[in-house]
C-alpha cells in the first residue's frame, strides 16, 4: 500500500498555498492604521520579553532566515527597522501585527486539512501548519516586544 496518494498531495498543497496567498493578500488590502488593536490572540502577555524569546526561542540565530513576504501585497519589509522621522515606527509595529495576525488565521487551515486527510497525512498537516506559521508568529511578537521598549524609550528621552 502506497502512503502518498498524488490527488492527497496535490489539494493538501493547493489548500495551502491559496489559503497562504488569499489570507495575506486579504490582511494586505488593510489600512495599516487598523491593525493598532491587539486581540485575544496578539495581545502582548506580561511574562513576554525580549529575554525570554532569545533565551529560551534562539529568536537571534534564526529570524534572519525566515523569508520576508511582508512586501508581496504593496506592504513594507520588516527586516530592517525604519527611522523614528519617517514615523515608521507605528507602521512597523502595525506590519508586525499584521504578520502575526495572518499566521494564526493560517494556522485555521490544519484543521480544515483534517476533514479530508486521514493517518499520516494528519501529522505532515499538523507539521508542516506549525513549522510553517509558528516562527513567524514567534518573530512578529519578538519584534513587536522590541520595539515597544524603543517606544518606551524613545517617549522618556
Amino acid at each position: 500500500m502506497s502512503y502518498i496518494t498524488w490527488p492527497l498531495v496535490l489539494l493538501n498543497t493547493a489548500v495551502w498555498l491559496i489559503c497562504g496567498v488569499g489570507v495575506g493578500w486579504g490582511y494586505a488590502r488593510r489600512d495599516w492604521r487598523s491593525l493598532r488593536a491587539d486581540g485575544v490572540l496578539t495581545r502582548l502577555r506580561r511574562w513576554e520579553s525580549r529575554r525570554f524569546y532569545e533565551r529560551w526561542c534562539c529568536v537571534r540565530r534564526w529570524k534572519d532566515r525566515l523569508p520576508e513576504a511582508g512586501t508581496w501585497f504593496g506592504g513594507v519589509s520588516k527586516r530592517h527597522l525604519p527611522s523614528l522621522h519617517e514615523g515608521g515606527r507605528a507602521r512597523f509595529a502595525a506590519e508586525s501585527l499584521r504578520a502575526e495576525r495572518v499566521h494564526f488565521v493560517l494556522l485555521a487551515v490544519i484543521p480544515l486539512t483534517m476533514t479530508w486527510s486521514r493517518g499520516w497525512w494528519v501529522v505532515i498537516n499538523l507539521a508542516f501548519g506549525i513549522t510553517v506559521n509558528l516562527p513567524c508568529i514567534i518573530v512578529a511578537r519578538y519584534n513587536r516586544i522590541r520595539l515597544a521598549r524603543l517606544s518606551f524609550t524613545d517617549a522618556n528621552s
